[in-house]
């Protein structure tokens, strides 16, 4: 069973900018991203989230990077349409991966009382990645909605192109039992109701 989100569980919105959709930047000449619907997912879980007056985090990523798109002085840098932050969000901006290095993301949380994190956001093998596996390890109760997080194409070592939803699944397999439990959209919105009998917690190195 996984226990109803309640008010220690804090949404955690990870690099919600419009520039994680420049795909060329991130996946070269045919760069492609996946999950297309990721935004409306995101988009449900905050809407309900915000009803039910509970802790909604952000990350923003203001990339080190030459010529990244995610630079908060570039347009590309702002946030994605009905998914910026209000007043009594917690918001840190971050210039690596991980949302707890360099920022005081962790320290918010504490203070808040946030014992669970949710993650959605972009992109699922980087920033989410990262973030979510520190979350496990500081001991955070966390959960991947993998169906509110998208990522890019992926170049290896080789040349070899890999496809988006390849990059996008081994990264949930990579994390989901070890780093955190993977949920859909439809499980975080009924986990905003009520308690899950169908659903297990997975979460390992406990």
């Amino acid at each position: 069973m996984i226990r109803k989100f309640d008010k220690s569980t804090a949404l955690l919105l990870v690099d919600t900018q419009k520039g994680v959709n420049d795909t060329f930047y991130y996946g070269g000449k045919n760069g492609r991203r996946n999950n297309l619907k990721a935004e409306e997912n995101i988009i449900a879980i905050l809407k309900l989230w915000r009803a039910s007056d509970r802790q909604v985090a952000f990350t923003k990523h203001d990339s080190r990077e030459e010529n990244s798109p995610l630079k908060l002085k570039l347009e590309s840098g702002q946030q994605l349409e009905g998914m910026r932050p209000k007043d009594g969000d917690i918001v840190v901006k971050k210039d690596v991966n991980s949302g707890f290095i360099g920022t005081s993301l962790e320290l918010d949380l504490r203070r808040a009382g946030i014992q669970r994190l949710v993650f959605v956001g972009f992109f699922t093998n980087v920033c989410i990645e990262t973030t979510v596996r520190m979350s496990g390890n500081m001991g955070f109760d966390t959960y991947l909605v993998h169906d509110a997080c998208a990522a890019m194409n992926c170049i290896g070592h080789d040349g070899t192109d890999y496809d988006p939803d390849v990059v996008h699944n081994m990264a949930i397999a990579n994390l989901h039992g070890e780093f955190c439990t993977a949920i859909t959209t439809a499980d975080a919105l009924g986990l905003c109701e009520k308690d899950s009998s169908s659903l297990y917690r997975v979460q390992g190195n406990e």
